[in-house]
């Protein structure tokens, strides 16, 4: 089994890596789990004529590694390698594309994250993935 675990550094990616070490001790073979954060596009223009690409993507590789820290660190805490993916694109897209490209059977994440609508029910990346992916999508409160 192959499970993607999303995660934003966000409380709710906290406890949605609990359940996917929960749901991966319940396996006879150990599911291959893979560690996953979107960064969302920095919006062009002017900014890239004052920011070099090589500034852009240090700052992408640096949010993507603090956002996994806590994730990785309980991972490996719990004897689990994570295949590890920091990507830059629209969240809810790139996450259903990366679970098709990479054949995994379970996407799990937390229903809200970090982003501005964190307050609402259900989060904007949580629903679009929902609306997005055809694969079992696990959403941890």
């Amino acid at each position: 089994m192959r499970i993607l675990l999303a995660v934003d550094g966000s409380e709710h990616g906290v406890r949605a890596t609990a359940e996917v070490l929960r749901l991966a001790a319940l396996q006879t073979v150990p599911p291959e789990i893979h560690l996953l954060f979107v960064h969302a596009p920095v919006p062009g223009g002017l900014l890239q004529n004052h920011v070099s690409r090589e500034a852009l993507n240090d700052y992408y590789r640096e949010e993507g590694q603090d956002a996994i820290r806590t994730a990785l660190e309980t991972l490996k805490n719990a004897n689990v390698e994570p295949v590890v993916h920091l990507h830059v694109g629209p969240p809810a897209e790139t996450i259903a594309r990366y679970a098709e490209q990479h054949d995994c059977e379970l996407i799990a994440m937390g229903r809200r994250g970090h982003g501005a609508l964190a307050s609402f029910a259900l989060g904007s990346v949580a629903s679009g993935v929902l609306h997005h992916s055809n694969r079992p999508v696990l959403l941890v409160k």
